[in-house]
Parts: structure tokens; sequence; C-alpha cells
């Protein structure tokens, strides 16, 4: 008549399709947490050979100039082609001159390849200058050369040439 149910007797194990089934939850392994990688860093910006651009440029990354440049350039890393010709000051943590620059140039690290013709003075914290370079201006060395403060206000060293005669200018 009556029968004892097994369900509550020790030792017995329930049925398993009886209780509602709990989601399992993955247990997170040391391979799950992998360290991301340092993004890659972007390439350089080229400016290509036959573009021609007035107003400053300013950016984080790295610019490769191979056109003309007529304005001011603030980067990580600058590198002037043998092309290339930059009008204006030129501001950066590497540079790198193969071309033309006529401004100041401010750089950590800068580097005057034989091919490189600079008209402006230079405030370094290190230098490097190519034979065949050529150069018009002043060096200055400075520990913090990026700040743009110094001993003083630092002459340009370039050449002043007097205006043009109309026979220079038809030439």
């Amino acid at each position: 008549m009556f029968s004892k149910s097994k369900i509550n007797e020790p030792g017995h194990k329930a049925d398993e399709s009886a209780k509602p089934a709990a989601p399992e939850m993955p247990r997170p392994s040391q391979s799950d947490f992998k360290p991301s990688a340092p993004k890659a860093k972007p390439p350089a910006s080229v400016l290509s050979s036959d573009l021609h651009i007035t107003g400053n440029l300013k950016t984080t990354g790295d610019i490769q100039v191979e056109g003309t440049v007529e304005g001011d350039i603030r980067a990580h890393l600058l590198t002037v082609g043998e092309t290339a010709t930059i009008k204006g000051e030129v501001t950066a943590d590497d540079v790198v001159v193969n071309g033309r620059i006529v401004g100041r140039v401010r750089g950590l690290k800068v580097r005057l390849t034989a091919t490189a013709r600079v008209e402006g003075d230079i405030i370094h914290k290190t230098i490097a200058i190519e034979s065949g370079a050529h150069f018009e201006g002043s060096v200055q060395r400075q520990e913090d050369p990026l700040s743009g403060k110094g001993r003083g206000p630092v002459p340009t060293g370039a050449p002043q040439q007097p205006a043009p005669t109309k026979a220079a200018q038809d030439v």
C-alpha cells in the first residue's frame, strides 16, 4: 500500500534528470589569460614627391616627407627625403635629413646625411653630420631641445639676403 520513498534514504543518489540543470560556467585557465601583445606601430605617413603643402603639420606619429612643405612640422620621427624641401621650423624626437630644410631644426637626435642641406639653426641633444652634408647656421646642444626653452633667443644664423633685384627675379 504505502511504500517508503527511496529519495530520503541515506546513500541514495537522486535521479539527475529530476533536478533542473545549472548552467556550467567555464573555469578560466592560465591559457585563457594571455597578455595583450603591444599594438603594432602604424607606418609613417608619407608625403609624396608631387605633394606641395602650405600649412603646419602636427602628429605624435612618424612622417616621411618627399615633397614640399611650407610650414612647421611636429612629429615623433621626421624623415626628410632627398627630393624634399621644408621651409619652416621642424621639431621631432628623431630628425633624419636627406633633403633640404630652410628653418630651425629641434630634435633629441638629429642626423644630417651626405645629401642633406640645412639653412638654419640646429638645437639638439645628440647630432650626427655625415661628410658631404651642407649646413649653414649654428648648432646648440640642449638637454631638452623640444621644450623650446633655451639660454636666451637663438640667432637664426642663416645669412640675410637682400631682396632680389628685377634682373635676379627674371633669371
